[in-house]
Order: C-alpha cells, then structure tokens, then sequence
C-alpha cells in the first residue's frame, strides 16, 4: 500500500501566517486543526450510506472546497468517496486506523489549498487502482477521462515487474503525467506530506529513506511548483528525521523566542499598520513566522538571532498597484535597507511566485523584513499550480474542442521531459533527476528573436544551445551574449540576450570538452550519446594534442616586421609606380597595402621605396624621425599581395577547411600564422598573393563562410611602439 503509519515524530503544525505573537505552534492558516484520524475512521464507517446524502467522512473535505469554490458540483465527491470507502473497506494503515482516512487526509489536504473538483476526486481515488481491485477503466467510465488520468499518474508501478527499478520509474512515469497535466504532481505531493506526517511507527532505516527521497526529489517539485505550504512543511519533517538534535535546537530557539516579553515584529507590524492607516491604502498586516528549516538556515547564517529573525512582516493589498504604494510609504516613514529591495512582481520567479520584498531597520539596529503582496498573489504563493484550478478548462470564447495546453507548464518541467526520455535507465534517470533538482534557481535569457529560455543558475552557452536546438547544438560553434562575442563555456546571467552561432556541417562533432562547461542533464545527455555512438572520433579528441583537436596547425610565428627593412616586405609586381626611377619598390608586411588603399613610400637602405598606406602607424614615427616621403601611386598592374586576419572559434579540420577555401578563390597563401588558441578561439593570420585587387572582397567573404569563422579583416597597420 502507498500510505505509511501513523503517530509520528513530527514538528507539529508548522508556522504560518497569523497576526499575533510568533509562537512555534501556530496554525499555517486561518484553518480547522488537523482532523482526528480515528474519528475520521469512525465516521467513515458508520456514516449514512444513502445516495443522495453527503458522507459524514467528506464534511470536512466539502466545508474546506466550499470556501473556495462555493458552486462547486459535489456529486463527483460524493460518489469518489463511496467508491474509495467500499475499495478499501477492511485495509488498516500501520497505525490501526481504516485506510480509507489516508485519501480522505489527502483529498483535505488539497482541498485547504484550493483545489477543483476533479483533482479532489481524483485524490479520494488515488489509491485505489494500485492496491484494491479498482482498475483504470472502471474509473475512466464512472468519472470521465480526466480523472482516469489523474489517477494514472499517481499510481506506482509494481516491483514485481521493475524490481530495484520500480521507484526511479514510477517517478519517471509520474513526471511525464506531470508534463500534460501539473496536477498528477499536486496530488502526490500532498499523498507524500499526509505520510510523512504519520511516519513515525515505521521502522528507523524506511523513515531515513523515505525522508531522503522527499528531500532530494518531492520537495525541489514543490518549489518549482510554487506549492509552498506544502514544501515548508515537507522540509520540516524531514529535518525532524533526517537531523533531530539541530531540529530539537530550533525548535527550543524557537519556544524560547516566543516566550520574550516583547515582540519587535509585533512592534513593526503595528508601525506599518499606522503608516499605512494615515496614507488611506487599506492592507492586512500579518506576521509571518518562520519555519523550523528557515530558522535552521538563518541561525547557521548570522550565528546568534534576535527577535527579528524569527519571522518576517507581510502586507496584503487588492491591487499590483497598491503594492507599490505600500512599498512607497515604508521607505518614505520608515528606515529602508536598500540592498534587501527585491521585486518579484515586475519579474516573477519561475515557479510563478510574485511579491515584493524589503526590509526596515529599526532604532536598536534589528532589521525587518517586510513582504507585499496582494491576495491572489499570496494564494499563489502558498499554493502554487493548485491555487490556479483547472489550468486545462477551455476558456467560453475557445473554439478548440478538448485540446490541452498547460499555460502553467514551466521550462525546467519541459526540460525534464526532455532529458528523462534520453536517459539511457533507470539509475541514470535517478541520479540525474536528483542533481538536476538540485539546482533549485532558474535563470531566463533572451533569443534574439524574442524568445526565452529558461536555465538553471550557472549554466553556461554550451546548455542554452542544448536548450534551444536539441541534438542540432552539436553544429554549434560560438555565441554572442549581449551583443559581444563569447565562448560556448561563458557562464550565463538572468537577463542576457544569447545569439547561439551555428555552423552548417551536418556532420559537426560536439567536442568532449563541452562536458566540463555542461551544466544542465539535456546537454550533458546528448554530448554523452553522440561520443558512446561515435567512438573512434570520442577516442581521437581524448588522444590527439589539443592544438590539432581544435583545428591548430600551427606554423613558426615570423620575425616582427620594421617599416624600415627591405628583407621584411614583400616583392612588388610592378604595379606600384614612383618618383624614382628604377628603385625596388616593397609593399611593407606591417600594412600591407593593396589597391585602391591610399600608399605613401619612404626611402629604405640600399635605395629601395617602402610602400605603406597612409594611416599606418610607420609613417607617423618615419615623418617624425625625419625621413623624406617618396610619392608612390597604384600602376596598372593586377597582381596584388595582402595580409588577412581570420578569428574563429575552435573546431577539428578548421584549418584545412579555411585553406581549401582560400585554394578555391585562386589565393596562393605566401606565409601563415596560427596563434594559440586562447578562450577556444583561435586566430589565424594569412599573407595572400591574389591575381588582382578584385579577388579580395570574394576571398573574405568565401573565408567568412567557413564554419566556425566568426570574422575576417585586413591586417590593421601596427600601432607606434608595436
């Protein structure tokens, strides 16, 4: 059976938000205590049976869904419920009590958080294919397709037929119901809080197994899910089990905090109330307690706490407006720290949350924090995807019939759904999974086309081209961040505009070393396919030197060229007239010069003329030191010898593939050098003998073509001193 004992080692309710005094027992919400199971059982046993009446058992469940949604049809519980009562009549939790309290625990569970009818029938029904007789198309007849899935979703595949594998695949399963439909996640993360509330009868080692699990794999869902009363909760009881002497030190941090005769949040809390009375903005202002995990963190963070530590202030308004305004008249009357200002509501976090958050210092240098927000934003905030109902109703004036488009549906769900499918098994799937929800913040970045991507903090260029082209990003061969040329192992911000730069090989090889900059399980899974489907070319990046994987055949740097020494430059063709006569005309290599460039020729030793083009930085220091211009100007000739620079990003047969292309247009390469490479970019510097001055805009542009080449230019005249 899927539900656990009962009678557990639980922190008790958890704190939540109340107006009074913080006190390590307060009630999350304004809500009816936790229900007695054994009475629950009772009732569920001995209420009226009769078709048109409500069970007893469900009153709860009913009065929690009539509070918000007071049309609600509740046939569809009714007829859950006794289908679920009968399924599971004679089955006993651990604890003793009948397991029928279990979904009902569940279903109220959900319903608290404002949950449609269709989740919470699906809940009171969520166990009853896997362990009763029940099969999914007896469910799919009496309550329609919806439901059936629902119920789908949440069931576990049978260790009988998975073994060891059973679990990572359930979770498997379960997330790719969770891609159509976000509620299959809601259910069992409300399933898994009621059985970690009554986890305490089971035995020592299957309690640290399971809190393990719900710590590395339900609870990161429930943040990216935004379901936050149930991820604080969840926290807080596997921190009970997982570390009972820091829980026990909270907790006793906490008890003595509530004890203090005075209160500086309550102190605060009145304050803002007063400023807020005389601007006329009408606001609930609330107290919002800490759980036990925050005090934990907190306290490791600022060693000893004091009164303003324990809880923060929240403000709740009607309208995105009046937030501001609220926000307004606290920095205005009160003492703002500048640096805690955050706004959520302008840029909300992935899992939907929206708030604005600061802070006040008060006199005795406690600093508050002060949280704003309106209603409908606070009922997202603690529920997340299940405040937003039925995501998939099709709105009055929506022609489509049936079809289900999940507006909720995040990127790091879309992610997961696309990984987990290249997942070669199950262990690979599950420590995967576990590392990739390890990851609990999320970045956006924009496409240049105006598109988004949604990343995992720290990820760099390599995860956003896996992000955006799947299995293609292996052509991938640089990238512009912001405008401005980067590195495929650039590390990416929130915010940054990514122009991913593809080349056009069909047969491109990723390169092994993208590993090392990988971030996210999509791109790490792919590059890892294509090198164990490749391994003789996987072999040859490993082995060969990383100056020829990368495309770096080098040739020996030349000696620095002076403007003032013939052997340096180049022979001239004749095509370059000048004032004397039968003098050795050279172009000089630091400029090299090319029709129709503007030229002017100094006087070198042994009688020659050095051709340079007029804003080469030679001239200047060759006119300051004296030297006579020779007049030289273009003849008719149309041979033509040119230096160019072509800047790439690395790549195997980079260099053979530039050469080929510059062997096509007719150049005959006269000298080469390829740096180092440095950042994996590389830059090569050709000196060319062309047929005529004409062939250079072909030659660049053909050069440019090259994948992997992100610009080619003339060699720039050397600078004064270089």
């Amino acid at each position: 059976m899927s539900a656990e004992a009962t009678n557990s080692v639980t922190p008790g309710p958890m704190p939540g938000a109340v107006s009074g005094a913080v006190t390590p027992t307060a009630p999350r919400r304004k809500a009816r205590p936790r229900i007695d199971l054994r009475r629950l059982g009772r009732a569920a046993l001995l209420g009226p049976a009769a078709r048109d009446r409500l069970p007893d058992a469900i009153s709860h469940v009913v009065e929690a869904h009539r509070a918000h949604h007071p049309d609600a049809d509740l046939e569809p519980l009714r007829r859950a419920y006794v289908l679920a009562e009968s399924s599971h009549r004679g089955q006993m939790r651990k604890s003793g009590e009948p397991y029928i309290t279990h979904p009902l625990a569940v279903t109220l569970i959900l319903a608290e958080l404002g949950a449609e009818t269709t989740t919470l029938t699906a809940s009171l029904l969520h166990d009853t294919v896997e362990d009763t007789d029940v099969t999914l198309d007896q469910v799919r007849e009496q309550f329609g397709e919806e439901v059936r899935y629902l119920v789908d979703g949440v069931t576990k595949l049978e260790k009988v037929d998975y073994g060891a594998a059973a679990e990572p695949e359930t979770f498997r399963k379960m997330l790719v119901a969770t891609g159509n439909d976000v509620r299959v996640m809601s259910i069992k993360l409300a399933d898994r809080l009621h059985n970690m509330r009554t986890l305490g009868v089971m035995r020592p080692e299957k309690q640290e197994r399971i809190a393990k699990v719900t710590r590395d794999v339900l609870i990161p869902l429930a943040e990216r899910l935004g379901v936050q009363a149930l991820k604080t909760e969840l926290e807080d009881l596997v921190f009970a089990i997982l570390h009972p002497e820091e829980y026990a030190h909270t907790r006793e941090l906490i008890v003595r905090n509530a004890a203090r005769a005075d209160d500086p949040l309550a102190e605060v809390a009145d304050e803002v109330r007063g400023v807020l009375r005389e601007a006329d903005i009408p606001a609930e202002v609330l107290i919002r307690p800490r759980h036990f995990v925050s005090v934990h963190r907190v306290s490791r963070k600022r060693g000893r706490l004091r009164g303003s530590d324990f809880g923060r202030v929240l403000v709740l308004v009607n309208e995105d407006a009046d937030c501001y305004a609220v926000l307004g008249e606290l920095h205005t009357c009160m003492k703002p720290v500048v640096s805690e200002f955050k706004d959520f509501i302008a840029v909300p976090k992935f899992n939907l949350y929206q708030s604005l958050h600061t802070a006040v210092a008060r006199e005795d240098g406690q600093v508050v924090e002060v949280l704003i927000r309106t209603h409908q934003m606070h009922k997202v905030a603690e529920a997340g995807v299940v405040a937003l109902g039925n995501p998939y109703a099709p709105a009055p004036d929506d022609p489509a019939d049936g079809e289900r488009v999940d507006p909720t549906r995040p990127g790091w769900l879309s992610r997961l759904l696309d990984w987990q499918e290249a997942a070669p098994d199950p262990d690979h799937f599950w420590s995967t999974l576990r590392e990739d929800l390890a990851q609990d913040r999320e970045i956006t970045v924009f496409r240049p086309d105006g598109g988004t991507l949604g990343l995992p903090e720290g990820a760099t260029c390599v995860d956003a081209a896996y992000a955006q082209y799947g299995e293609d990003a292996h052509a991938c061969i640089g990238a512009r961040v912001n405008g401005r040329l980067a590195t495929l192992s650039t590390v990416l911000k929130d915010g940054d505009t990514v122009q991913l730069l593809m080349g056009q090989d069909p047969a491109s090889e990723p390169s092994r070393e993208w590993l090392e900059h990988a971030h996210t399980p999509a791109a790490r899974i792919a590059i890892q396919r294509w090198l164990a489907a490749h391994p003789a070319q996987a072999e040859a990046q490993r082995t060969e030197p990383r100056e020829d994987r990368q495309g770096d055949d080098r040739a020996p740097a030349p000696r620095p060229a002076t403007a003032d020494t013939p052997d340096q430059d180049g022979p001239v063709p004749g095509h370059v007239l000048t004032d004397r006569p039968g003098a050795t005309v050279r172009l000089a290599r630091c400029c090299t010069p090319v029709p129709p460039d503007e030229i002017t020729g100094f006087a070198v030793r042994g009688g020659a003329v050095t051709v340079h083009r007029v804003e080469c930085a030679a001239v200047a220091r060759m006119k300051d030191g004296g030297r006579a211009e020779v007049g030289v100007r273009w003849g008719e000739a149309t041979e033509c010898r040119v230096t160019l620079v072509a800047e790439s990003f690395v790549r195997p047969h980079l260099l053979a593939d530039l050469t080929e292309a510059m062997a096509l247009e007719g150049a005959e390469i006269v000298s080469a050098t390829v740096e180092p490479p440095a950042q994996q970019q590389v830059r090569h510097t050709y000196t060319v003998q062309l047929p005529d001055s004409g062939h250079l805009p072909t030659l660049m542009r053909a050069m440019r073509n090259v994948a992997g080449v992100y610009d080619v230019s003339r060699a720039q005249p050397q600078t004064q001193g270089g």
